[in-house]
């Protein structure tokens, strides 16, 4: 057994991985030690001379193979990673390049490749927290400006990384430290020395207060997301950035901030309230609609895209907004969406034309990418300030059954708590809206969806709509124009009779017609 004490650099891995393969040295023969420079040098490669430096990038001079560029590029990645497994992995990964497996790298299912990817993405990641969360504070060096920062990071990265910090503040003095080694910029020189305590950090300057009142100006409590923000800027590194101290109180004033945003935008634009009708009815609404200035959307949609449908539908089905293509024919589900919805709709028996269907929103809120229009979500202010026109509609249409695509129109009618991927397909009975209310995907999702995954994703769609056809034509009371409302689907897929409600009497099924 070959034990190979090394320095834990990737310049010294490579220098003992060179003699064991001009040694032709097997991997199970071989055990890596991180050691420190001064314990390295008191222990010798088990009496394996070391070859001269091979010219290039490649492998021993002693060996006629090649190693991918790849590789190389990876195995930096990876030996900045704190497993001690991580030397062995790579020199296992390099044998088998040099010895029978040149592609060894293109396959992704191989265990050794897995866990050297898997290595060199927490590296990177680790290396993208410290560019995003080192912070500089002024001292004074003999009266020369310094600015030091103190950094914990999860790997050894700082050799990597400071090649960043020097172009971006290479006019200046700086140092960064971290528990394994220090940093040190003069402005011509990048030095290393070893890690330091905390303690010996800097803890405020001058400029923090400046930096303080920016941050809080940039904060946007409306859109504070505390998951994900946790996620991106885990609680660790907080105790480092001086800006993390006003967290805590911004986040106990945020819901007083929004509230006091939102009136100010409710004084500017007064919601669809102010634009109802005095007689509720489809037509009257619908003409009523086209003038709302309700929220800023109506400056960019070309008109409002109004439901559209029969007055007597027992389905309603609630969109989003309308995309480009509704927003310049003036009609809902027209687009390649409402295609695939026309489709699904045909495949289990519903026809669309005695149904009616809406939007959440009825302005289309984009944004230019060259002469192209992108749908941009909306925001929970234009939402609310819409949502009048929803309520009026489905007030007058009073439908057996509301369905709803996609998470804002869901949210929309039963609160931004509630998740399309926890509860699509599921069937809530006596809503404030209608007798049953389910909710699936948007149409649109699907398109988006990755080709190879879009069949799938199409089939579940059909199935959550399979639920809607059969729940309708097993159930509730009947209305005379009801006899129309479905046909016999291609496919007999979705929910069976007697799934939400006790069936109806036998006499009545018999008498019906689907």
């Amino acid at each position: 057994m070959h034990v190979i004490p090394i320095t834990p650099t990737f310049d010294a891995w490579r220098t003992a991985a060179r003699a064991l393969l001009a040694r032709n040295v097997p991997p199970a023969d071989v055990w890596f030690e991180d050691a420190s420079a001064d314990t390295a040098s008191f222990f010798a490669v088990n009496n394996v001379e070391l070859p001269n430096e091979p010219t290039g990038c490649g492998t021993p001079e002693s060996s006629k193979s090649t190693v991918p560029k790849e590789f190389l590029s990876l195995a930096k990645l990876v030996a900045c990673h704190r497993d001690p497994a991580r030397w062995a992995l790579l020199y296992r990964a390099l044998y088998r390049l040099t010895h029978g497996q040149p592609y060894l790298l293109e396959l992704e299912s191989d265990d050794d490749v897995r866990q050297l990817a898997q290595m060199a993405k927490a590296v990177s990641r680790d290396r993208h927290k410290m560019t995003a969360f080192v912070r500089f504070r002024k001292v004074d060096d003999a009266g020369r400006e310094h600015y030091v920062a103190y950094h914990h990071p999860d790997h050894l990265i700082l050799r990597l990384t400071a090649p960043f910090f020097v172009k971006r503040f290479g006019s200046m003095a700086w140092s960064i430290l971290t528990p394994d080694e220090c940093a040190h910029w003069d402005g011509r020189d990048l030095t290393f020395s070893p890690g330091v305590d905390p303690s010996l950090a800097p803890q405020q300057d001058d400029l923090e207060q400046l930096w303080g009142d920016y941050y809080r100006n940039i904060f946007n409590p409306a859109r504070i997301k505390l998951a994900a923000m946790k996620k991106e800027m885990p609680v660790r590194y907080w105790k480092h950035l001086p800006e993390t101290r006003l967290i805590p109180d911004m986040l106990k004033d945020a819901p007083a901030r929004v509230e006091d945003m939102m009136s100010k935008k409710l004084d500017e634009y007064p919601s669809a309230e102010a634009f109802m009708p005095a007689k509720i009815t489809l037509p009257a609404l619908q003409k009523a609609a086209a003038g709302c200035h309700g929220c800023p959307l109506y400056k960019i949609g070309t008109q409002t895209v109004f439901g559209e449908g029969r007055e007597d539908a027992r389905i309603v089905f609630v969109g989003e907004q309308p995309g480009d293509q509704e927003d310049r024919a003036g009609k809902p589900f027209v687009g390649p969406a409402g295609q695939v919805l026309d489709q699904a709709l045909e495949e289990v028996g519903i026809d669309r034309s005695i149904c009616y269907v809406t939007n959440a929103v009825k302005h289309f809120k984009w944004e230019p990418r060259g002469t192209r229009r992108i749908h941009a979500k909306p925001g929970a202010r234009e939402i609310q300030a819409c949502k009048p026109w929803l309520t009026a509609e489905l007030q007058v249409l009073q439908p057996q059954m509301v369905v709803c695509l996609g998470a804002t129109a869901a949210q929309a009618l039963m609160g931004k708590e509630f998740r399309i991927t926890r509860s699509r397909g599921q069937v809530f009975k006596d809503t404030q809206w209608a007798p049953w209310l389910t909710a699936t995907v948007h149409p649109s999702s699907i398109l988006r969806t990755p080709e190879e995954d879009r069949d799938a994703a199409y089939k579940a769609f059909v199935a959550d709509l399979s639920v809607v056809a059969k729940a309708l034509k097993h159930h509730g009371p009947r209305r005379k124009s009801d006899t129309q409302l479905t046909r016999p689907p291609g496919s007999d897929g979705g929910a069976q009779p007697g799934l939400f409600d006790a069936p109806a009497p036998a006499k009545s099924r018999k008498r019906s017609r689907s």
